[in-house]
């Protein structure tokens, strides 16, 4: 400022406005990138965040001046129970974004699925499959319902998350064929994610409620003798215009938000728990006890939050894809 001879930068970031509060625990994906792959697949995966810890890698990057060294990195352990997709939807391109055509719903639905939607009691899945056939020429983009299944992972819960995975395939019939085969089927991780690959993680962050701006926009606190507040803004605007600018810091929800952290590498994949969780279990969550993913780096949202997974809609360029050699996983219980 001209006006005065401290330096005062503007405090806290515009890129996340509004600061709104996540409607649900279980984020909303609305954008599936290009999938260049050869065989269809769904594009994603969910998961419940068990924790973090640290393990020794090798470093195979070729322009890297640390090629063939070891080296620590931070590492979060998801625990990732197979999913069961459940129905199959259509969908037709429209002035005003896409629009569903019809649905299949599979046969032998989970009992616990009825805690989260109303089933069918009679329900002609021939008819709707036949139906669907029909539109084909309609339709396209096909996309899955899938549900969790918590009573295998570490959260304390039996309701499913209910959530939709774009099938990437080539032509809509082929993904259409691949829905059919995997439709009331469970699905692991490595059925969908490949070690060394990269895919983007999105979730609800940690709540905090209601904060001030010193809390939520990291402003300065006043001097002591400031008249009627000291954690508040200074001026938040002239009298004229009579509105107050977005840019200056309010007060408000803070935390809960839905936030995509871009470009994670896949670590490892496992299929026994046991092998990487601490004497104890990870702290607030447990023992895992099926298949995992170890993501390099951390995630967005706490421990128990649903943390879904995507195929890399913006890659890394020159990122080869590569298995991470590993050679130590620390499941020390002081974490």
């Amino acid at each position: 400022m001209a006006h005065r001879k401290k330096h005062a930068p503007r405090r806290g970031s515009l890129a996340y406005l509004p600061r709104g509060k996540a409607s649900k625990f279980v984020p909303r994906i609305k954008n599936w990138g290009e999938y260049k792959g050869d065989s269809p697949k769904l594009l994603g995966f969910v998961g419940y965040k068990a924790g973090m810890t640290h393990a020794v890698v090798t470093v195979d990057n070729p322009d890297s001046p640390f090629k063939g060294q070891e080296t620590v990195i931070p590492v979060t352990i998801i625990d990732t129970p197979p999913i069961r997709p459940f129905s199959i939807r259509g969908y037709t391109a429209t002035p005003y974004g896409k629009k569903l055509v019809t649905e299949v719903l599979a046969t032998n639905l989970s009992d616990d699925l009825r805690r989260a939607m109303p089933l069918p009691k009679d329900y002609d899945q021939e008819a709707k499959m036949k139906e669907f056939e029909e539109t084909l020429d309609k339709i396209t983009e096909v996309r899955m319902l899938i549900h969790t299944q918590p009573r295998l992972a570490g959260v304390p819960k039996k309701k499913p998350d209910i959530m939709e995975y774009k099938v990437g395939a080539s032509s809509v019939q082929e993904a259409f064929e691949y829905a059919k085969d995997i439709l009331g089927t469970d699905i692991r991780i490595a059925d969908i994610i490949d070690e060394g690959m990269l895919v983007d993680t999105i979730a609800v962050t940690k709540g905090h409620g209601f904060q001030g701006p010193v809390r939520r926009w990291g402003i300065r606190i006043l001097q002591h003798k400031s008249r009627k507040t000291k954690r508040g803004v200074g001026c938040i605007g002239p009298w004229t215009p009579t509105n107050i600018r977005y840019t200056v810091p309010r007060p408000g929800q803070t935390g809960f938000h839905t936030r995509t952290s871009f470009n994670n590498v896949v670590v490892k994949l496992g299929e026994r728990g046991e092998e990487i969780t601490p004497a104890g279990g990870f702290v607030n969550y447990g023992v895992i006890r099926g298949d995992y993913i170890m993501l390099k780096g951390s995630v967005p949202g706490p421990v128990k939050r649903p943390i879904r997974m995507r195929y890399a809609i913006r890659p890394t360029k020159g990122h080869r894809g590569e298995p991470v050699p590993v050679s130590y996983i620390s499941t020390s219980s002081k974490q």
